[in-house]
């Protein structure tokens, strides 16, 4: 990997880092707000509100990280060009999809190792807006393609991650984006549907996860300088979770189904035992959906 030109301060374009990261959080906070106001039921108890408003709150919630960093490259007068996003070349589709392969292969490794060590799984919040609604399944596959991932991407390794550029090597700028990203989705693992704390193994776990998968993407941005190339691979990553969790919720039966909504570790046993091998490195899979 090449070593990016520094210029800049690393405690200055670390804290600027942060701060684009809390920005992004409040900014998404003060946008979907009006959704939880239009059903409070959304805090609560999600899945007793529309399909529409749960969609409208997704959408929101991932403008705001758009939102956090077009303000940033405007205040600090930089243009567009700035996060590297351009049509691929042949080469930076190839690299996209094999980005895809090799986060997958991650994602099964680390879910066999936590079969292995018997670590628990933190389900992630995600899910309580799912509950065992195969058709919000689709629609959250439609929202990681158009928002979740773009979304994503562009603030952390778009705007994050080329920022850092200017005080660091470009492997540096990936793991220190990589441990912003994954501070970032512990409030997501960390509390349980009945709002109590997830075990610190899972979450730890979790978080470890989400940081792998984030250094996958950092790395095919910082070697290919193309903001679309992690972009798809992220989609592909989250949308093959979320296929999967489509293909569970809607052919298995009741009893599966509230088996996995309750503990999806043992309602995956269940549903998946006519294949034991796949059931093995995919069971965690579902409920482990870093976004």
């Amino acid at each position: 990997m090449d070593t990016a030109e520094r210029s800049g301060t690393p405690i200055r374009s670390v804290f600027v880092a942060i701060g684009l990261t809390i920005a992004g959080v409040f900014t998404a906070e003060l946008l979907t707000l009006p959704t939880f106001l239009v059903d409070p039921n959304l805090m609560d108890a999600p899945t007793e509100t529309s399909r529409a408003l749960r969609t409208v709150f997704f959408t929101l919630n991932f403008l705001g990280f758009f939102v956090a960093g077009a303000v940033y490259l405007w205040w600090t007068e930089r243009d567009w060009s700035f996060v590297n996003l351009k049509i691929p070349s042949a080469r930076g589709i190839g690299i996209a999809i094999v980005g895809v392969g090799i986060s997958l292969v991650f994602l099964f490794a680390m879910n066999a190792v936590s079969i292995v060590l018997e670590i628990p799984s933190s389900e992630s919040s995600v899910l309580n807006f799912i509950g065992t609604d195969p058709t919000m399944v689709l629609i959250m596959i439609a929202i990681v393609f158009l928002f979740n991932a773009p979304a994503e991407e562009f603030l952390f390794r778009g705007v994050i991650q080329t920022r850092l550029y200017a005080a660091f090597s470009k492997t540096q700028a990936v793991v220190i984006t990589s441990v912003i990203f994954a501070v970032v989705h512990l409030p997501a693992y960390a509390l349980a549907a009945d709002g109590s704390l997830e075990p610190t193994t899972a979450i730890a776990f979790s978080l470890v996860v989400v940081f792998g998968g984030s250094i996958i993407f950092g790395y095919l941005y910082a070697i290919t300088d193309n903001l679309f190339v992690p972009t798809i691979a992220h989609a592909g990553f989250n949308v093959f979770q979320f296929g999967m969790l489509y293909l569970v919720l809607q052919y298995g039966d009741e009893d599966d189904v509230d088996a996995i909504t309750s503990t999806a570790l043992d309602g995956l046993e269940t549903i998946l035992e006519f294949a034991p091998a796949v059931l093995e490195v995919s069971r965690a899979m579902v409920v482990s959906v870093p976004m």
